[in-house]
């Protein structure tokens, strides 16, 4: 029942894809997500150098044979990734993700490469640009996801469809999805694949999230997120803290406020302050809706399993 196009495409045995998941994204959970028979990730935007990427893909592969992404975030306000990219082109990697920003240039540097590549969109016209510049397949992420999401408000059920019907290549559906329930009803939207992040983070391989984060996982329900950095045209999905309110009242009062005006409420720093070091006076930490479905922290073979066995219930339920 797990084969689909992306199984087959990837070399994977559940079509079950790790989201890049910024400054939490290493190669003890990259390698956990592919042992359990998904494609797990590194995120190379989160690291500070091409050496310490090179690093991390050769812990991956220390710790499993199994195929594995590596994810790049390209529309970090310019950051330079081409340096980055060349490592990764120069250890094989598996499969490259591409995030944010225009791939253009991503693809040239990656032709007459054997490496897969997957491509995140948000709405029907990014989907089709991936499809013609060659990508191997999109993930579609729905309004409901967390971290950076695209312009529009359209959610999962009704953008997946969309998609799936305007391109040729798979399609990953993303946003929403954490249990057997999500995979299952993907699915049946037309998707061959599902990417989580959220989920991902209340896994016990995840070990750099740290556990005032997991706990605010835990405790929300799905109204506990909010949108910001939409006056800023990169709208992104985090937990709702004193926070992130605060940022929300900012972008209010000044209207048309400048990444200047906001940056010192946004930096990397101050996400890596709440997510690593559990900083109760900076609280930002992205994630989706999804967090209202999210109530533990199994290890992520014990997550995959119990995804399987949902699917099978559903499976037969359908059956009947």
């Amino acid at each position: 029942m797990w084969e689909t196009k992306i199984t087959s495409l990837l070399g994977i045995t559940f079509p079950i894809v790790q989201g890049g998941l910024a400054y939490l994204a290493y190669s003890n959970l990259a390698a956990a997500v592919s042992n359990s028979g998904g494609l797990g990730q590194i995120t190379a935007m989160s690291l500070e150098s091409p050496e310490e990427l090179r690093k991390e893909i050769k812990l991956v592969r220390q710790k499993t044979a199994k195929p594995f992404g590596v994810n790049f975030a390209i529309g970090q306000h310019g950051r330079p990734f081409e340096h980055m990219l060349d490592v990764a082109i120069e250890e094989n990697v598996p499969v490259i993700t591409v995030t944010g920003g225009n791939p253009t240039p991503l693809f040239k540097r990656l032709k007459g490469t054997n490496i897969k590549t997957l491509v995140l969109v948000a709405e029907k016209r990014q989907a089709q640009k991936a499809e013609e510049l060659g990508a191997d397949a999109v993930i579609v992420v729905g309004h409901e996801g967390g971290g950076h999401l695209g312009r529009s408000d359209t959610g999962s059920i009704v953008l997946i469809p969309q998609i799936v019907d305007a391109i040729s290549i798979p399609v990953i559906a993303s946003g929403g999805i954490a249990d057997g329930r999500g995979v299952m009803a993907a699915f049946a939207l037309g998707a061959d694949g599902v990417e989580m992040g959220t989920r991902f983070i209340a896994t016990t391989e995840c070990v750099h999230a740290h556990q005032h984060y997991r706990d605010h996982i835990l405790a929300a329900s799905e109204e506990d997120t909010v949108v910001i950095k939409k006056s800023l045209g990169t709208p992104a999905r985090a937990l709702r803290t004193n926070w992130t309110e605060k940022i929300i009242n900012l972008e209010r009062e000044l209207k048309n406020p400048t990444f200047e005006d906001l940056k010192p409420y946004i930096t990397a720093a101050v996400n890596k302050a709440f997510i690593h070091e559990g900083d109760r006076s900076r609280e930002l930490g992205w994630a989706g809706q999804v967090v209202g479905r999210i109530h533990d922290i199994p290890s992520v073979e014990e997550l995959f399993k119990r995804i399987e066995t949902e699917c099978k219930v559903i499976q037969q339920r359908w059956g009947k």
